[in-house]
């Protein structure tokens, strides 16, 4: 069950980043972003608290630390990439 969770709150995460940064992302690519950027987050909150008690506990903290990670991955994204919208007229 908790997988499933990590994974719905992962999609919500990433779906948030990416439209926070321009990008327009499938549901599988915003689960990948959320799940990435969470580990990103999980790194960059060590780097800056010292602790890592939030690893892996399902909090806000948690939270918002995944999603400051999966906008660092969107960031990265669109420099590499660029800014990818799917038109939806034509």
């Amino acid at each position: 069950m908790s997988l499933l969770v990590w994974l719905i709150l992962g999609g919500i995460v990433g779906w948030l980043a990416a439209r926070l940064m321009g990008r327009d992302e499938g549901v599988l690519a915003s689960i990948v972003i959320g799940i990435i950027g969470s580990f990103i987050g999980g790194f960059v909150s060590r780097l800056f608290t010292n602790s890592d008690r939030s690893a892996l506990a399902l909090s806000w903290g948690a939270l918002i630390w995944a999603f400051i990670g999966s906008v660092i991955l969107v960031a990265i994204m669109n420099a590499v990439q660029g800014r990818r919208h799917h038109p939806t007229t034509y």
